[in-house]
């Protein structure tokens, strides 16, 4: 995947606020009254989506969208039932690469192609994860997430250690800390999608070299148990040893309460949660998860969320209109202003983010190797997929069940069985 260029920081011309819609139409309108829905799997932004739907009604006062959200885990199954049976909503959610592409093959999802704004204000980088192999696009781009690890700077002073570097730099503060009697790391295993998505995905970028990296792989030019791979399932299980005592029970929720709470150093997360620290009694910063010693540094800069409309709605217009106004200066910094803290747009102009830590998130992906989470693009789906043969390859490593070999192993032989290059 080409480099994504979508969000820099600085400030917004006000010139550039005039929205274009797919009818033409300019600002407001009048129409008949219209209730679209919108489908999601973010059940804690309530407040913060639908504050922004209030923003979009300003633009057109005739029409109304009611957020919807679906508990995460749930939700692709949930929206699928849903279009099967014609009760799906009009706008939703869409998933990047192969999980939302299915929803456009099978006919459920609209072909966004010709949605104004679409091409000229996304890059073909950012547009990527959203177009299917035929070229049709299915969802304008909506944002994107980084995956960071959250650090106490009071206890890094305190300990006397600095953000590491390279990944060597960060094993060697590891061990510094759990010396002075202090839990480096609060990542656990119990709800095992997060040591998948957030950390091990989080730190291949740099262990393989970013999408080019990543693009070999599924190529089928470098084997999926090559050095290089072992190397970042040997880091996974380097980490455990500086988890908590009983880390393999904790869950997501256990490790936010334990960095929190001051009771651990670090916390290898995503940028969605940097809201969750507001409130705090210690200093705190970011940093990407560092690169071995002598590879560039790479982060994970996930194409998250795309916004799709349904083929079916009884409202092609207006969702069409919604869309397109994504595809604005103006809806990209409304979006920017009342979205989750951490998500960031992804259109191809200077948007500003007022939160001061989501600002320093966003400066450290400059200058470096970027790419999505590893198994999204192309082994998502599959008999076992390639998700849950990594996901089983991160766990055992760190329960000591099985060398980085192994795991390297299991993930080429499994992967080989459901998919080709």
């Amino acid at each position: 995947m080409k480099k994504f260029t979508a969000v820099m920081l600085a400030g917004v011309l006000l010139a550039a606020f005039s929205p274009v819609f797919a009818n033409g139409a300019n600002e407001g309108g009048g129409g008949e009254k219209v209730t679209l829905t919108m489908g999601s799997w973010r059940t804690d932004d309530v407040a913060q989506i639908s504050a922004l739907l209030k923003e979009y009604k300003k633009v057109k006062p005739n029409v109304t969208i009611e957020f919807k959200p679906t508990i995460n885990v749930d939700y692709n199954a949930t929206l699928r039932l849903q279009l099967e049976s014609g009760t799906g909503p009009d706008l939703m959610y869409a998933r990047s690469y192969a999980t939302g592409e299915k929803l456009l093959m099978d006919g459920y999802f609209a072909d966004v192609s010709d949605i104004p704004g679409l091409k000229s204000n996304f890059t073909a980088g950012n547009r990527a994860p959203w177009t299917a192999a035929d070229g049709r696009n299915f969802a304008v781009p909506f944002n994107a997430i980084v995956q960071v690890v959250y650090y106490n700077k009071d206890i890094f002073k305190k300990a006397g250690v600095a953000v590491p570097q390279t990944w060597e730099d960060f094993l060697a503060v590891c061990d510094k800390l759990k010396k002075a009697g202090i839990t480096p790391i609060a990542n656990g295993l119990a709800d095992e999608w997060d040591i998948n998505e957030c950390f091990m995905m989080g730190i291949l970028p740099g262990f393989v070299g970013g999408a080019e990296g990543r693009m070999a792989y599924q190529s089928g030019k470098v084997p999926l148990n090559d050095a290089k791979m072992v190397s970042a399932f040997q880091a996974m299980a380097d980490v455990a040893k500086y988890c908590p005592n009983g880390f393999a029970a904790l869950t997501y929720n256990d490790s936010i309460a334990l960095f929190a709470t001051g009771q651990a150093a670090m916390w290898v997360d995503g940028s969605w949660n940097v809201g969750a620290f507001k409130d705090v009694s210690f200093n705190w910063g970011t940093f990407i998860p560092p690169a071995p010693a002598g590879k560039k540094a790479a982060v994970c800069f996930h194409p998250d969320t795309g916004m799709a409309y349904n083929k079916a709605s009884k409202h092609v217009q207006e969702c069409r209109d919604f869309l397109a106004w994504l595809c604005t200066v103006q809806g990209a910094t409304v979006c920017a202003e009342f979205m989750p803290t951490g998500f960031f747009p992804m259109i191809n102009a200077p948007i500003k983010i007022k939160d001061a830590h989501a600002n320093e998130i966003l400066a450290l992906t400059a200058g470096k190797l970027q790419d999505a989470r590893f198994v999204w693009e192309r082994w998502m789906d599959g008999s076992p997929s390639g998700y849950v043969l990594m996901n089983q390859g991160v766990i055992a490593v760190m329960k000591g069940e099985k060398t980085a070999k192994q795991a390297a192993d299991a993930l080429a032989a499994g992967v080989a069985k459901s998919y080709k290059p």
